[in-house]
């Protein structure tokens, strides 16, 4: 079925960017695996090509699109391609709205450049031990000193810990308040943990931080001080809509790789894909991966518009990620024993797909918050 979201200067740079990932992204797959991350050359090469913090307006080197189908079309291509590392999805769907919508003149001058030439790579800590995804239960604590506050608590699951520069840290004041600070990793008292080892997802560098005492300086508070919480939950709409366009991808392009596999596999003297059974399998993910497809994307033009409620995106995120785990992993039964091969692409998509389920809120929290908006 024709996607009718897209205007022509979305499809050119769509097209720039398959390019650019054929060239820069595809040939390091299991170099960046290896290493637990992706090469920051690469992150400043997407830069040059104009693939980082677009949003972000013109006199802080950005392009002023604030139009989120880019950003769909960059999360899109990373998994059609087959591509690993998630900064195009922290850094321009999460992280640069922060940026441009919270932070002060002086902010945007200090960060944005810099952000935008793919030189400062930033990292967000909301969650804690313990904590999961209830934001309420933050223990992280911010004590007001003379020009600034003193930050003392730890983050878990941190994407992009280990290599971020600045970390948007949320901490709770001494009325019980949450605020958003901004951290130099350079800061006496700031330490990055452990890269945190994963069962998947191997080229996001996953990071434990730790903060004793941190000064943080009146100038690096984002955003008003007490409003952390209304300001992470206000961009959380974006943050699970940048997932479910990846999980609708996702469960594509591995239906794409199984479609070939099966037509290419024989058994009892046939390719599989000849044999009921398989053709029912995969009659059934067309239709799941269609159905998602279609809501995802209205989801993502009323994202466009301004229209999309918390609710939708939770139940955008809710359906795509679970379509996208049945999918994947019927692909790789389909596959048979080759499919749990590391060799063969569908092994590490299965891997990948399991935890989408629950980073961004789990289908659990999701369910919760579709459902209070029923009752």
């Amino acid at each position: 079925m024709r996607r009718t979201i897209f205007e022509p200067e979305h499809e050119h740079f769509r097209e720039s960017v398959r390019s650019f990932l054929s060239r820069e992204a595809v040939p390091h797959t299991e170099e960046w695996e290896a290493a637990g991350m992706v090469d920051r050359s690469f992150w400043r090469k997407a830069a040059e090509a104009g693939f980082v913090g677009f949003e972000a307006p013109e006199e802080y080197g950005g392009l002023g699109l604030v139009d989120f189908r880019f950003n769909a079309i960059l999360d899109e291509e990373m998994a059609y391609a087959l591509a690993v590392g998630d900064n195009f999805s922290l850094e321009n769907d999460i992280v640069c709205p922060y940026l441009v919508d919270l932070a002060d003149d002086d902010q945007k001058r200090r960060w944005l450049p810099p952000f935008t030439r793919g030189e400062l790579i930033v990292a967000i800590a909301m969650t804690e031990p313990g904590m999961g995804s209830d934001l309420r239960a933050m223990t992280t604590v911010a004590r007001p000193v003379d020009g600034g506050w003193m930050l003392s608590g730890s983050k878990t699951f941190v994407t992009s810990g280990i290599q971020a520069d600045l970390v948007i840290v949320a901490a709770r004041g001494d009325d019980g308040r949450i605020s958003l600070f901004v951290v130099d990793v350079e800061a006496e008292g700031f330490t990055k943990g452990r890269k945190l080892n994963k069962v998947g997802r191997k080229a996001q560098d996953t990071a434990e931080l730790f903060l004793e005492d941190v000064f943080v300086p009146t100038a690096d508070l984002l955003g008003a001080e007490g409003n952390g919480l209304n300001e992470l939950k206000s961009h959380l709409a974006q943050e699970r809509m940048s997932m479910a366009v990846m999980a609708a991808a996702v469960a594509e392009a591995a239906l794409d790789l199984t479609l070939v596999y099966c037509n290419e596999r024989r058994a009892f003297g046939k390719p599989i894909a000849q044999h009921q059974a398989v053709r029912f399998a995969l009659a059934e993910m067309k239709t799941e991966i269609s159905a998602s497809r279609a809501f995802v994307d209205r989801c993502l033009e009323a994202l466009v518009a301004g229209e999309l409620s918390g609710e939708e995106a939770a139940a955008a995120k809710l359906h795509s990620t679970e379509v996208q785990f049945r999918v994947v992993d019927e692909c790789l039964q389909l596959h048979g024993g080759y499919g749990y091969m590391e060799e063969y692409p569908i092994a590490r998509l299965w891997r990948d797909s399991r935890v989408q389920r629950i980073y961004g809120g789990t289908s659990e929290i999701m369910k919760e918050i579709v459902g209070r908006s029923l009752i």
